[in-house]
């Protein structure tokens, strides 16, 4: 099963400084009927204009994972962390029994914007965690390499939960299949670009902001039919 929601689907928030579209029900967007996708609960795509962030804000019993798609996105927390992360970036914050952070743009004249999901945690009550890496889109072109796992290979971030998440870019024409994972989900996100999803005899046509929420699939195949530079999406694995 495979169920297309597309850009204009999305709940925008706009409050000036911030700009988001959320994917599923979030802060004063609330629809029981999106409420998640799994272990999935959120999905925002965010866009935070120079000089402005997020006050610090608690959160716990959550696995939050951040990918910086263009501009800088500092983050701070009660761990002591304090870094500003480039584009190409990803983070994962493992909230636990209580975690404090703010975000925010540290330029005087670039927007940042950023996705970031939040994914139910294995395990309740852990001990808070942070770490991060920087994924320049050579090592993701043209493959599946896991950015984010519950065991990553050398160089992922690690999460608290049974996911993988990767962030492949594709030049144009190029294809890239993507192996049935049986009765698991598979959650796909368009950043930039176009492509052709095909499942089977089917065909689904995605562009930036477009998702596909599958479920119990055969084999996928992705081509990038982008004619203005390469399609980036993030692909996630997930129960």
């Amino acid at each position: 099963m495979i169920k297309v929601v597309t850009a204009e689907e999305r709940h925008t928030s706009d409050k000036g400084a911030i700009h988001s579209e959320f994917s599923f029900s979030f802060s004063d967007y609330d629809d029981p009927s999106n409420a998640h996708f799994g272990c999935l609960l959120a999905l925002n795509d965010n866009v935070v204009q120079p000089g402005q962030g997020l006050a610090p804000h608690p959160h716990h019993d959550l696995e939050i994972v951040t990918y910086v798609v263009s501009g800088t996105l500092r983050h701070e927390d009660d761990l002591g962390n304090k870094q500003d992360l480039a584009a190409g970036s990803v983070q994962v914050m493992s909230a636990g029994e209580g975690i404090r952070h703010s975000e925010s743009n540290p330029s005087d004249t670039e927007r940042v914007r950023f996705i970031q999901m939040w994914f139910l945690p294995a395990e309740r009550n852990l001990k808070p965690a942070w770490a991060s890496g920087w994924f320049p889109w050579q090592e993701r072109e043209g493959g599946l390499k896991p950015l984010v796992a519950q065991q990553p290979p050398n160089g992922g971030l690690r999460i608290n939960q049974d996911v993988q998440l990767f962030i492949p870019k594709l030049n144009t024409g190029e294809k890239l299949p993507i192996p049935s994972r049986g009765e698991r989900r598979t959650h796909l996100f368009m950043l930039s670009g176009h492509i052709d999803l095909y499942c089977g005899k089917q065909k689904f046509s995605l562009r930036p902001g477009d998702a596909a929420r599958i479920r119990n699939a055969e084999e996928l195949t992705v081509r990038s039919t982008a004619s203005d530079g390469a399609a980036e999406f993030i692909l996630i694995d997930l129960p």
